[in-house]
This record gives C-alpha cells, structure tokens and sequence, in this order.
C-alpha cells in the first residue's frame, strides 16, 4: 500500500467517524444525530484552518509560537468592528475623543522611536525618552478616559461599546487576517530575534494582553459582557421555519421543520468553511513547493548555512509569523460568526494552544494536509472521548453499588478523559510515528 492510499484511507476513516455519528448511536458514544455530526465538522473544520497557519509558522519555519489564543480573538474582535451596526451616539458621545488618544499614543511611541535614533546612546537620551513617555502617558489618558466613560455609559446592559461598521459578515474574515496580521508584525518586529523557547514565553505573554484588553475595555467588545447577535452569512432557522415552502420540501425529506432548518443552516457553514479551508490549503501547497517554500524550510534546517548564503532569516521568519497569524485570525473570525457572539472569557490556552498543537503534531508537521486531518481528527475525539469516557467507568464500576462514593467521583472526573486522551494520544503518536499520521516528505 503506497503512502499515498494511506493518508486517503486515514481522512475516508475521519469521514466514517462523523457519518457513524450522524447515522448510529452504537456503543453510547455516537448520538445518531446530524446536528451533532455538522456541529464537529464546523468546528473541526475552523480548527483544520488554524492548524495549518501554526503549521505555517513551525513546519515551514521552525518558530515556535504559542499566542494563537491572541490572534485567535483578534480574529473574532475583527467580526464585531466590521459588522455589527455602531452603537448609536457612541461616536458623538466619545468615540472622536478615543480615537484620537489611541493616535496619540501611536504618535508617542513612533516619537519614542525617532528619538532614540537621532539622539546619541547616554543619560541625556534616557532622560529624554523616559520625559516624552511620562507626558505621552498623561496626555493619552487624560483624552481617552472622558471618552471611555462617555460610550461605557450608553445603555451599558446592552450596548456600551463603539458597535463597528455594520458591513456584511463576510468581510470580517480577511479583516480578522489583516487584524491578526497587524499584531503579529508589531510582536515579530520586537521579539523574533529571540530563541525559540524565549519566542514562546514572548507570544504567550503578548497574547495574554491582548485577552487581557479584550476583557477589560468595555468601550471596545463589552469585556466579560459579551457582544451577542453578531450578523451571519447564513439564513437564521426562525424564518426558515416560517417559510411554508422550506417547510413542504423538508416533509419531503421526512424531516420536520425544526431539525431541517438547523440541518440546513449547518450546511451553509459547512460549504462555506470548507471552501476558505481549500483556499488556503492551495495556496500554502504553492508556497510549499515554490522557491520561497524551499528556502523557508532550508532556513528551518540550518539558519547558519541560510544566513551564509545570503538569506535574510529574520525578515524570512517575520514574513511567515505574519502569515501564519493572519490564518489563525482568519479562523478566529469564522470561529466567531458560527458562535454568532464574541466572548472573551472563552479564550484559553488549552483550547486554543495547547490542543492546536496537538492536532499539527499528531497530524504531521510540516506537511498541510497532515495539519487538516489532524484539525479534523483530534477535534472529533476532544469532543466524543467524554461520553466514551463516561462509558468505559460505567463497564468498569459496573459491579459497584449505585450509591458508591467512588463511583460517583469517577463518574464525576469523566470530563478529565479529555486531557488524559489528548495526552496519551500525543504520546503513542510520538512513539509509533514521530512524524505525524502524514509526515513531511
């Protein structure tokens, strides 16, 4: 059996595992759904898609980055400035008045910058710097704070943020690319002439700020508050429900409304994150194979011997840091129109680190199509190992008494499988197949 008809056979194997879970409810763990079966495809297809940015940054070039979570939620950010409606009289009230504090204190910093050029290294220059921020600083809060407190206090219950632009949901998506690509330029610039190890200490702290604004600036995204009622680019199950015609053609299918409607909305998701994620597969498949890809993977190997061919690896490596989180914030931006909301408080690194980690490595590093089958993969067992878990303790205590305090905390700690599969997983694949279920060629 050749290479090839393996890794065929490893996604056809992923595509019985999702029909069997729409089609069967055997052994207690699949729930004969399809609901359920689209809502894991969804969901795995946005995580194949993040997959493959971080594939991007460590297959392609070796960078280690560990901040997906931040440009994750700038992806997701970007949904509510480009297409929620703005909040009315924000502007007027203070939105003018943020504005131009949030230029100011880009001007401060570009200021800062400039100096520290044209000044010659001393204690003068570090006066000069340390006197420029402290003004910069007051100057900043003492326009944005008046503005702040303006928006916060327009209908805070529901509202008090800026709102966005109030275009289609659609163009979120390569805004939340260029968002995340912003971020990742400003944090490449300052910290990829770091290590590696210290290249991951540095993403993950700057992705905990950006967390950290998300939830505190209300003025921004309603912080732990939420933005719910995003626009979506799919009809919602309501009217479809109303539409006597949907309605005729569902009983014709044998359904009844309410799960044709939900059936249907799935799919339009479906179509339309299936065809961002073979967008982007081609084009990193091109990049693979061009010379840029050749020499990205020869910087990877050995970065001396790039270097001394005339290689410049830090710009190299800034280029494919902004590439890779400009795919992770397109996915974030997807993640959060399929949820129709923005909620910070549930960006966390072991969902959005840790485990896409897990499905490039277990997937295949350095190749494209391992990162999607291990997106597709380990996003089916993350959320079937708990009911498999809860299953395996029930065969296991079956011989316990129902009222067993040891039964019950097993039963209780069966969400806990999750890691405990996750990690074994990762080990066995490391054992078994070091370089993934589709390794690099």
């Amino acid at each position: 059996m050749t290479d090839t008809v393996k890794h065929i056979l490893l996604f056809v194997a992923v595509g019985v595992l999702l029909v069997l879970e729409g089609t069967t409810t055997a052994l207690g763990v699949f729930s004969g759904s399809w609901n359920s079966s689209l809502t894991i495809l969804n969901m795995g297809l946005i995580s194949a898609i993040m997959a493959l940015g971080v594939n991007l940054q460590w297959g392609f070039a070796g960078l280690f980055n560990v901040g997906i979570m931040g440009f994750t939620a700038l992806g997701g950010l970007a949904v509510v400035l480009t297409s929620m409606p703005a909040t009315p009289g924000a502007w007027s009230a203070g939105g003018g008045s943020i504005l131009l504090a949030l230029v100011l204190g880009a001007a401060t910093i570009g200021a800062v910058i400039l100096l520290r050029q044209k000044m010659a290294a001393g204690r003068l220059r570090s006066l000069a710097t340390l006197a420029l921020l402290i003004v910069g600083f007051f100057v900043y809060r003492a326009i944005l704070d008046p503005g702040v407190d303006a928006v916060e206090s327009i209908n805070p219950a529901l509202e008090g943020n800026i709102g966005g632009l109030g275009l289609p949901v659609l163009l979120a998506w390569p805004v939340g690319g260029l968002l995340a690509a912003g971020a990742a330029w400003i944090i490449g610039k300052t910290a990829l002439g770091l290590r590696s190890d210290y290249l991951a200490i540095a993403t993950l702290g700057i992705a905990e700020i950006i967390l950290s604004v998300l939830k505190n600036e209300d003025w921004l995204s309603r912080g732990v508050k939420n933005v719910v009622g995003l626009p979506r680019p799919v009809p919602y199950e309501v009217d479809l429900q109303n539409d006597a015609a949907f309605v005729e053609k569902a009983a014709s299918w044998g359904l009844d409304a309410l799960t044709a409607s939900t059936i249907y909305v799935k799919l339009g998701y479906t179509c339309l994150f299936t065809l961002v994620l073979l967008a982007l597969l081609w084009m990193a498949q091109m990049a693979l194979k061009s010379p840029w890809g050749r020499m990205m993977r020869a910087i990877r190997d050995n970065e001396t011997a790039a270097n001394a061919m005339g290689k410049n690896v830090t710009r190299r490596h800034l280029q494919i840091f902004i590439l890779g989180s400009a795919i992770c914030g397109v996915a974030g931006a997807m993640m959060t129109t399929l949820d129709s909301q923005l909620t910070p408080g549930t960006y966390n690194p072991l969902r959005f680190t840790f485990l896409i980690w897990v499905m490039v490595i277990v997937g295949g590093s350095g190749n494209n199509f391992g990162a999607v089958l291990g997106g597709l993969l380990v996003w089916f067992l993350w959320i079937k190992v708990e009911p498999l878990g809860v299953m395996l303790i029930e065969v296991i205590t079956a011989g316990m008494s129902a009222d067993s305090p040891l039964r019950a905390h097993l039963l209780e700690s069966a969400a806990h499988m999750r890691l405990f599969t996750m990690g074994l997983m990762l080990l066995l694949v490391l054992r078994f197949s070091p370089r993934g279920l589709i390794p690099e060629k």
